[in-house]
């Protein structure tokens, strides 16, 4: 079963240089993207020159929260989404309940 992480980011630059390294550690051999809500900020300049395996969905406009991870779901081909903000601390191994439950539900 597929795992796709894919978080939201608005102006989070600051955030993801806090958040987005331990999400990168602790997930190993999963594809990450980051959905840009059409940032103002250099998001996508840090994204692209520190996290370079970190896929990008840079929306042209602000779609707000649900419209944009929608956008993001219809373009990704996964099996179970992992939708979390740009400032959640993961620790380790911190999606084993995940696909625990997942799996369970086959």
């Amino acid at each position: 079963m597929k795992l796709t992480i894919v978080i939201l980011n608005w102006n989070g630059e600051l955030l993801l240089k806090k958040f987005l390294p331990r999400i990168i550690l602790y997930t190993p051999n999963t594809p990450i993207y980051i959905v840009d809500n059409s940032s103002e900020d250099d998001s996508i300049k840090f994204i692209r020159r520190e996290h370079k395996k970190v896929k990008i969905i840079k929306l042209s406009c602000n779609k707000g929260y649900a419209k944009a991870y929608n956008h993001a779901i219809k373009i990704i081909d996964s099996d179970v989404y992992c939708l979390i903000n740009n400032d959640v601390m993961v620790t380790k191994n911190w999606t084993l309940p995940i696909m625990k439950y997942f799996d369970n539900k086959k």
